[in-house]
């Protein structure tokens, strides 16, 4: 069994959406046999991969960073996604923080990466921002922690504005 976590971009262009999707398929099907995906099944990679984790025959764990985080967060155009997600995940961990805030990203996080294996960052390689909780932090936590990272940036693939 490989537990995979995923950190990545929700800003995706449209035309970036399957680029991501075959890039994370590559990169998840040598783990197929096992696979638990961890997620926090946010609009962009981490549904991608999260979608791509069920695919393959794995096991879906969903991180929620808040217990308002679906009424709050979640806009209209991912909620069926998102809810799809949450049903078809074996296991749902909603954190302790009543609000979504970038401590409750932060610890979401965290989360994921202590159950990880491996982490799969869907990420332009662009530093951290400063303000924390990016997918930029995720990637340098894991790298500290000994975490192995596979990247995922397929050539054509692009963040909106």
């Amino acid at each position: 069994m490989t537990t995979i976590a995923v950190t990545g971009h929700m800003d995706l262009t449209d035309a970036s959406t399957a680029l991501v999707r075959s890039a994370l398929h590559e990169t998840l099907k040598p783990y197929a046999e096992g696979l638990v995906g961890v997620s926090c099944i946010a609009k962009g990679a981490d549904s991608l991969f999260a979608e791509v984790v069920l695919e393959l025959g794995g096991r879906l764990v969903a991180i929620i960073p808040s217990k308002d985080y679906r009424q709050s967060k979640v806009k209209p155009d991912h909620a069926a996604t998102f809810d799809r997600l949450i049903e078809s995940a074996d296991d749902v961990v909603v954190l302790d923080h009543e609000m979504a805030s970038r401590s409750a990203y932060e610890d979401a996080n965290r989360t994921l990466l202590q159950r990880a294996d491996r982490l799969v960052a869907v990420w332009n390689g662009q530093p951290p921002t400063g303000k924390g909780g990016g997918t930029a932090d995720t990637v340098v936590d894991a790298r500290e922690a000994g975490i192995p990272v596979d990247v995922v940036w397929p050539d054509g693939a692009n963040r909106r504005g």
